[in-house]
């Protein structure tokens, strides 16, 4: 990554799967976005997490992940709460675990059951280590006979902690709207969280960001490399994420290039490191 560094001044570096694994911080990632900030970067982490900057800053605390390695944090949960504000009408029903709640600090709208509410606002399995998407088939069908929006906090479908693959809230998404449910997105990769990214990052540098000076970091190809591509900027492919890399780089390159083809990925490493 040192290579990159110079050209480019942005990166924009997904955190689950890169920075850490849910559970411990990965040391050497830390490391290698502290020596870009010390270069004169600008490290913006972008995340998926359906909870406010405030919640996940503090999440990255208690697992270790130093403070001086991040500028700033753009959540999924920050443009959440545009969308819940323009669509739930102050009514909304949480599917999700209470570990999220946060995402409805500072908001104007309550929590209700399914029946009174005008939309769902889904930020995962509410028991992520035990559930899967089949647990949920019942309550996506009432949903879709109430016609209720799915607001999504998440778009991912799973998530690595530790050694095991949990199912997210854009798993749910994707079962919804297979049975014609209607599905509003926040996060990678749509577009809206690259642009709160790039204006948090033209603040600190004083200026407006040309998107071939960004660099997006991620393990995801459906989310941090596909949202890339679509935003118009480079990429590293983290592939000991939620990426099978078992068989080698080179393959695991030409699989993702495959699922994303206009993608412009510069680099794959098996983890994030300054070298």
């Amino acid at each position: 990554m040192k290579s990159l560094s110079a050209d480019y001044p942005v990166w924009l570096c997904d955190i689950w799967g890169v920075v850490h694994n849910g559970l411990t911080c990965y040391e050497a990632a830390a490391h290698a976005l502290s020596q870009h900030r010390k270069q004169g970067g600008i490290v913006i982490l972008v995340t998926n997490a359906p909870r406010t900057m405030s919640g996940v800053v503090q999440q990255l605390a208690g697992i270790g992940v130093p403070s001086q390695s991040y500028d700033h944090v753009v959540t999924s949960g920050d443009v959440t709460q545009t969308l819940v504000k323009d669509r739930a009408r102050g009514k909304v029903y949480h599917l999700g675990p209470q570990r999220d709640l946060s995402i409805f600090e500072g908001q104007a709208v309550e929590r209700v059951a399914l029946e009174n509410a005008h939309a769902v606002l889904c930020t995962g399995l509410a028991r992520d280590d035990v559930e899967t998407p089949a647990d949920y088939a019942g309550l996506l069908t009432r949903m879709k006979e109430l016609n209720l929006p799915m607001i999504c906090a998440n778009p991912d479908k799973i998530v690595r902690k530790g050694s095991r693959l949990l199912y997210c809230a854009g798993a749910l998404a994707e079962k919804y709207s297979e049975i014609g449910g209607r599905v509003l997105m926040a996060g990678k990769p749509y577009e809206p969280i690259y642009d709160l990214a790039l204006q948090k990052a033209g603040t600190l540098a004083g200026h407006v960001i040309e998107r071939s000076k960004v660099l997006a970091i991620g393990d995801g190809p459906e989310t941090d490399i596909k949202g890339a591509a679509d935003y118009g900027i480079d990429a590293v492919l983290i592939a000991d994420g939620v990426t099978d890399a078992s068989d080698g780089l080179d393959a695991t390159l030409a699989r993702v290039q495959t699922i994303v083809p206009h993608a412009k990925i510069v680099k794959i490493l098996h983890h994030l490191m300054w070298e």
